[in-house]
């Protein structure tokens, strides 16, 4: 696949999720955590066929990443987002590496937005049907072994993707799991140069 021969991006759908998060049976918080998703559901121009070339295809989503980002940013605000993770599912006709295009134009798409975050951006995919449902991991944005922000969030919309489709998440969070109890390196301790610890 040369850059000339990719069709245009085609985007049949989006959608913005908002979780809020007041206890899980502990005491409410003052603060709720916020949960936010978006997803773009895109025609897979791969679908079908062996394609051994996909950094064009990498390429062309980057704007999508940017999209997305941008939009869970504005939700949340940018000061605010603690916590992300990346997602994709790909539909039937495709493969899974179709997916992996999403490693780099969404996972560095959050980093920009969000200032060059330290921590590597967590991520699942998956091949499977419409109204697949996909638990994407979370972690905190400026070290990975921040435990009290491991944490996950449902991804998914009812008829995506279709068997010539792929669904990108991106999810981002104002914070961690709403009542961490169980030790570990916390946010407060985070250092210079942390991002993998």
């Amino acid at each position: 696949m040369t850059a000339t021969a990719l069709p245009p991006i085609d985007i049949r759908k989006r959608s913005l999720n908002i979780e809020m998060i007041f206890h899980e049976g502990g005491p409410r918080v003052s603060r709720p955590i916020l949960v936010a998703s978006a997803c773009a559901v895109i025609r897979n121009p791969c679908a079908g066929r062996f394609e051994p070339d996909l950094l064009p295809f990498m390429e062309a989503v980057k704007p999508i990443g940017a999209s997305l980002a941008e939009e869970l940013v504005r939700s949340l605000g940018r000061d605010q987002v603690e916590a992300y993770g990346k997602a994709a599912i790909v539909g039937v006709n495709g493969e899974m590496e179709h997916g992996a295009v999403w490693h780099e134009a969404g996972g560095w798409a959050m980093r920009e937005a969000l200032g060059e975050p330290r921590a590597i951006v967590p991520s699942v995919k998956a091949v499977a049907g419409a109204g697949y449902r996909l638990m994407v991991p979370l972690h905190h944005v400026h070290a990975a072994y921040v435990r009290s922000h491991f944490s996950s969030v449902e991804i998914g919309i009812q008829d995506a993707p279709r068997p010539d489709e792929i669904l990108f998440a991106l999810v981002m969070s104002n914070g961690g799991r709403i009542h961490p109890r169980v030790g570990g390196l916390a946010a407060e301790q985070i250092a210079a140069n942390d991002g993998q610890r």
